[in-house]
C-alpha cells in the first residue's frame, strides 16, 4: 500500500530546529526552508506520497526551471523527508549530462574584475574595493568574511569555520598592509574588518547589492557580478598557476574533487578556440 502522509507548518519549525542543531550555516537553511516551503505551498491539503513529490519534480520542469536548480530543491526535500522518516516518499534527482563549458554571460573575466576594482574606488567605496580584493585574492566565500579579523591579518593567516570543518588561509602580504591600513583609518583595533555602520558583520545579500551598484559604472554585465563569481576567479586563477585540483580543493574547502572540477569548467569561447585548434574541418 503507497504509504501516505499529512503535512504541516509544525514539521517545518522542527526540520529548522534540527538543521540549526546540526550547526548549517545560515545559508544551507535558508536554501533547505525556502525549497521545502514551495513543496508546501504547491502541495496544498493532499497528503505526502512519492507520487506526488514526484509530480512536484515534474511541474518544476514544465516551469522550464534550470535542472540544476530542480536538483537542488529536490535534494532539499528528499532531506525533509529523511528527518521525518518518510524515505518512502524520496525521489530521484534529474540527471544531467555533465556541463563542458560555462556561458560567457556568467563568467567574470580577470579584466571585468579589475574594472569593478577601479569603479569602486573611483565612486570612493574603499570598503568595497577591499571587499572584492579580499574575496578574490582568497577565495573565500562571501559568508566567510568575517573571519578576516585584524587578528587573522596581524598573523597573514585566517582560521575559517564551516560546515563543521576548520581550515587555514593564508593572506597576501599585501592585502594585509591594505586592510590593516584600512583597519587604522577606521579605528578598528580588533574583530571582524567588514563592518557595517552599525557595527556589525557584512552580510553576503549586502556585498552583492553593493557589487551591483557598481556595475554600471564598471560596463560590467550584471549577471556577471555576485560574490561567489569571485570566488570563481580565484579557483581559475588557482589552478592556472598550480595546476592541482586537489591543492585547489582544500583552498577553497571542497569536500568532493567532483566540485572544485565545476568552477575549472572553461567558457564557451575558450571551448570554442580549443575545437578550432584541432584543424578537423578539411
Amino acid at each position: 500500500m503507497m504509504a501516505e502522509y499529512e503535512l504541516n507548518r509544525n514539521l517545518l519549525i522542527e526540520f529548522e530546529r534540527k538543521l540549526h542543531e546540526e550547526e548549517r550555516s545560515a545559508g544551507t537553511i535558508g536554501n533547505y526552508l525556502r525549497h521545502v516551503k514551495a513543496f508546501y505551498s504547491w502541495a496544498g491539503d493532499r497528503l505526502v506520497t512519492k507520487e506526488l513529490a514526484a509530480a512536484w519534480k515534474d511541474n518544476l520542469v514544465s516551469k522550464n526551471y534550470c535542472p540544476g536548480t530542480i536538483n537542488t530543491m529536490v535534494v532539499s526535500l528528499n532531506r525533509f523527508f529523511e528527518f521525518l522518516g518518510w524515505r518512502e516518499c524520496q525521489v530521484k534527482t534529474l540527471r544531467i549530462q555533465r556541463r563542458m563549458f560555462r556561458e560567457d554571460k556568467k563568467e567574470l573575466t580577470r579584466d571585468e574584475y579589475h574594472r569593478l576594482i577601479s569603479a569602486a574606488s573611483v565612486l570612493g567605496r574603499q570598503r568595497l574595493m577591499l571587499l572584492m580584493e579580499t574575496i578574490c585574492s582568497t577565495g573565500i566565500r562571501a559568508s566567510e568574511v568575517k573571519y578576516i579579523t585584524v587578528e587573522a591579518l596581524r598573523q597573514g593567516k585566517a582560521e575559517i569555520c564551516l560546515k563543521g570543518k576548520i581550515r587555514t588561509i593564508l593572506l597576501p602580504n599585501k592585502l594585509c598592509r591594505k586592510l590593516l591600513k584600512y583597519c587604522k583609518k577606521q579605528k578598528t583595533v580588533s574583530g571582524e574588518v567588514f563592518l557595517t555602520r552599525n557595527g556589525t558583520g557584512i552580510s553576503r545579500k549586502q556585498i552583492w547589492s553593493e557589487m551591483m551598484s557598481v556595475c554600471a559604472k564598471a560596463k560590467v554585465a550584471s549577471s556577471k557580478v555576485f560574490p561567489h563569481n569571485l570566488r570563481h576567479l580565484f579557483a581559475r586563477t588557482f589552478y592556472k598557476v598550480c595546476r592541482d585540483i586537489t591543492k585547489l580543493a582544500d583552498v577553497l574547502g571542497h569536500s568532493p574533487i567532483e566540485t572544485t572540477r565545476i568552477y575549472l569548467i572553461s567558457t564557451g569561447t575558450e571551448h570554442a578556440h580549443t575545437l578550432e585548434k584541432l584543424q578537423l574541418i578539411i
